[in-house]
């Protein structure tokens, strides 16, 4: 039996793969291997329990404080033994996480077939973000398959001289991870949440947590957080912090002590969808959250110079606000002001299916027959040999 090894590192790897895990899964004649790095360790556990799912392996390469090149030298050296030692005759990554750096590179050292899931994203610049761009153009020039999630991003693959027999436009997997997960649990709304709406207000949900944001950009961000409260009588955040204490710091120095925001721990996946849903207006530097929001029909201000994900700002769904205060609270004023009255969809019709931006939710299933197509292929080569 031929075997696929899935590596996943940190919550969007887990919650992005995990459809894709599911679905590999149930075709019964391929062992499938979940490869844990557990790079962000708590909030992947947690990602990966929402979709019923335990890593076959894990690594646990997490360390207090350490650098970059230090985290990809120990995650390339257990994720390269783990495979030397299990001989998997596919590897599946995703994104661009050290992690999903690392398991490309060792699958090529031991001359393994690499599938690159949500392949083809650029900003063009860089070190924006950093040192996430690098890493997705790094694995483009080792991948086998590439798994463009967009029109777009397969053509800045084909800019890039990727063979185009050898890159699929799937649609992302985070619409089949949220309607998998909209499928089975509705999501609890936290208390604070429930409160805001029992006295008649409304909330914008914020995440930040880039590491080029960390020096200056989260402080700008969160002061331009009180200008909009000063400005909204009637406005509450909801702040879903990340679990580095560097970014944490930063957010409670300046908010906490502010009554209208409402600081909380990294959310499980059925209740962050919940949050999505019932929010007015979203601020955020993450990339998913970016191609989430429409499903929802939420508008999004990015937190960010520049995105990989420009099909949501072409359909008016997201702005670019930047990472200075005046420009975060100018941007925010423009997208509060041309927001519709609406309500968070309904859990059968969610999706963008209906908003056509980032998928149908059927990513998982042509990812899943093209990797089956390619190892079967492998075997009935080696049968006739």
């Amino acid at each position: 039996m031929k075997t696929i090894a899935i590596t996943v590192g940190t919550r969007p790897e887990a919650i992005k793969l995990a459809p894709l895990v599911h679905t590999l899964r149930e075709e019964g004649d391929v062992r499938v291997l979940l490869v844990a790095t557990a790079q962000h360790r708590e909030i992947l556990d947690q990602a990966l329990e929402a979709f019923a799912l335990r890593p076959d392996v894990d690594l646990d390469v997490m360390a207090p404080e350490q650098s970059l090149w230090e985290s990809t030298a120990r995650t390339l050296q257990r994720i390269g033994d783990t495979f030397a030692r299990v001989s998997p005759d596919f590897v599946i990554v995703q994104g661009d996480t050290t992690s999903a750096f690392a398991g490309a590179l060792a699958a090529h050292h031991l001359r393994i077939p690499i599938g690159h899931v949500e392949a083809g994203l650029r900003t063009g610049d860089l070190w924006r973000p950093h040192p996430e761009e690098a890493n997705r153009r790094l694995i483009a020039r080792i991948a086998t398959l590439h798994f463009a999630p967009t029109e777009s991003a397969q053509a800045n693959l084909l800019g890039e001289g990727v063979p185009g027999d050898d890159i699929l436009v799937t649609g992302n997997t985070v619409i089949d991870a949220l309607r998998w997960i909209r499928a089975r649990s509705s999501g609890e709304l936290p208390g604070v949440v429930r409160a805001i709406e029992s006295r008649g207000g409304r909330y914008v949900l914020v995440t930040a947590h880039r590491r080029e944001n960390l020096a200056h950009g989260l402080r700008e961000i969160a002061q331009a957080l009180l200008d909009l409260l000063a400005n909204h009588a009637d406005l509450e955040i909801v702040f879903c912090l990340h679990l580095n204490p560097a970014a944490r710091h930063v957010v409670h120095e300046v908010l906490a002590d502010e009554l209208r925001v409402h600081l909380l721990p990294p959310q499980p996946y059925a209740r962050f969808l919940a949050l999505l849903g019932n929010c007015e207006l979203v601020m955020t530097d993450s990339g998913g959250i970016q191609e989430e929001a429409p499903a929802f029909g939420k508008p999004v201000v990015v937190l960010r110079e520049t995105t990989e994900r420009g099909e949501a700002i072409d359909a008016g769904f997201a702005c670019l606000g930047g990472v200075r205060r005046a420009e975060i609270v100018a941007a925010t004023e423009r997208m509060l002001d041309s927001i519709e009255p609406s309500t968070a969809c309904a859990q059968d019709s969610c999706g963008p299916a209906r908003k056509g931006l980032f998928g149908d939710g059927d990513a998982s299933q042509r990812i899943a027959r093209a990797v089956l197509a390619h190892v079967r292929r492998a075997r009935n080569s080696e049968d006739r040999g």
